[in-house]
């Protein structure tokens, strides 16, 4: 009789038993990549009873995030220790965390200026110490120049560009307003530039996030925010608005909270999350750059984890990282004009349509019959993912796996099939297909822009409780 041992817990298994569980875990080191991969890919991806927010996984809110668990588990079989990881489409860095956790080396993308910001600082090693002693003395000096300096922090937010400062008085109480300045002008000031960018992330940690937000912005976090019809003090004073009979649920009431408070509190709680699980890593690799112009050389990359944004501004990142960016010098007309560079926008002036497989044109021509501008973004949507698909064909080493998360689309009545029309834009590239997953979305958990329960009437709703894994592998020389 055997015995294995994990902590406090001994499991008996028969010799028959030991045999079988060696014979399995001999028939599964012998597999093959592909195989591996294949194997991956008909399990269960779902992950909702898994815990998510480890490490610095929860130092910031970030919509249709998926969980570490996904990129994880195919980092786990697929690689091994120094190989790289990439994200060309980086998001809040999940895959490249999770690489670097792994002693992987993690390489992220991303053109939007929020998205990077967070990943760096989430992938780098910080003194806790250090970031504890400048807090308290931020906050000190917060404190101490509203007492001090309030005329000139008032007249700091007079310098803001007019289009921005009709923004900033729309979605931020003066009080709410005045505290934030004072917070952001002693960020700056900071000399340490990784110190800066932490505390960077932890005020905008207080702005975007699902509830409890210093804006006046219900539903922040999930992209789709509408101004609160009531907002109180947390003595229960209507600040704002007044009181609605017709509104018994509270469902457009906030309670305003100190900005400073929710600043050192999730600051304290970054500082917490990023010591506590992380330990060693190896350097990740973040930096701004294009999905469709990697700057990489040919067969540099040993597995590809991402996952695209929703066709047609479905989930539009930049109406929520605005309510940030803006306080980091960010004007709103340059933020606008910005958002019109992502994947998945629907800004059609001027821009090159190139050729596409048979499914995807089949689609457009579809939609093109119901809503001409729609079948346009959703064109122009379909040649930015090929070009990208493209890149990542090149990047990709000979006989690795690529793994492109996406949810679906339905425009104007019209199923937009993304996952179909991918995995053909992928075939074309010279990628092969091993396998689609469909996992289901934890409604609690991922933050997308629909309530938990499905409305078929819903276009939103209608795509947006399912998603598909698809695995490709770059064939062999």
């Amino acid at each position: 009789m055997k015995k294995i041992q994990e902590a406090n817990l001994s499991v008996e298994i028969q010799p028959t038993q030991l045999s079988i569980f060696n014979e399995e875990k001999e028939y599964t080191e012998n597999l093959s990549l592909k195989d591996k991969f294949y194997k991956i890919l008909s399990g269960n991806l779902d992950f909702h009873s898994e815990f998510s927010g480890y490490a610095s996984h929860n130092f910031h809110s970030f919509p249709a995030k998926f969980p570490p668990q996904l990129p994880r588990i195919f980092i786990e079989e697929l690689t091994q220790n120094g190989d790289r990881v990439l994200d060309p489409m980086n998001g809040s860095g999940t895959t490249v965390l999770e690489a670097i956790l792994h002693d992987r080396i993690g390489i992220g993308f991303d053109i939007d200026p929020l998205a990077i910001l967070i990943s760096k600082i989430k992938t780098t090693t910080f003194d806790e110490k250090e970031l504890r002693k400048q807090l308290y003395y931020l906050i000190e000096r917060v404190r101490e120049s509203l007492k001090t300096e309030k005329k000139q922090i008032l007249a700091e937010l007079q310098d803001y560009e007019r289009e921005t400062k009709d923004f900033i008085d729309y979605w931020f109480l003066p009080e709410t307003q005045i505290e934030l300045q004072a917070l952001i002008r002693e960020i700056n000031k900071i000399p340490d530039l990784e110190h800066k960018q932490f505390f960077k992330v932890a005020f905008s940690g207080i702005i975007i996030k699902k509830s409890g937000s210093v804006s006046m912005a219900l539903d922040l976090a999930h992209t789709r925010p509408h101004l609160a019809k009531i907002v109180k003090n947390e003595q229960g004073e209507v600040i704002f608005g007044k009181n609605l009979k017709d509104n018994p649920t509270g469902f457009s009431v906030k309670t305003q909270r100190s900005p400073i408070e929710e600043f050192e509190k999730k600051s304290l709680s970054n500082i917490k999350s990023i010591f506590k699980s992380m330990g060693k890593k190896i350097p990740a690799f973040v930096s701004f750059g294009n999905a469709q112009q990697l700057p990489l050389q040919d067969n540099s990359v040993d597995l590809i984890v991402t996952s695209p944004p929703y066709a047609s501004n479905a989930i539009d990142y930049m109406r929520a990282h605005k309510f940030s960016l803006v306080w980091f010098g960010y004007p709103i007309g340059k933020l606008s004009e910005k958002r019109r560079t992502y994947i998945g926008s629907d800004y059609v002036t001027d821009y090159e349509f190139l050729d596409l497989p048979f499914l995807p044109r089949k689609i457009i021509s579809e939609l093109q019959k119901v809503n001409s501008k729609k079948s346009q973004a959703l064109y122009r949507y379909y040649v930015e993912i090929q070009t990208a698909i493209r890149e990542m064909y090149r990047v990709l080493r000979p006989g690795k796996p690529a793994v492109i998360v996406v949810g679906n689309s339905i425009l104007s009545g019209v199923d937009a099939q993304v996952a179909e029309c991918l995995t053909e834009i992928g075939q074309n590239a010279g990628l092969e297909l091993v396998r689609i997953n469909i996992r289901q979305l934890d409604r609690n958990k991922r933050m997308l822009p629909a309530g938990n329960k499905i409305n078929l009437e819903s276009q939103i709703q209608q795509r947006m409780h399912e998603e598909y894994v698809i695995g490709f592998l770059k064939p062999e020389d």
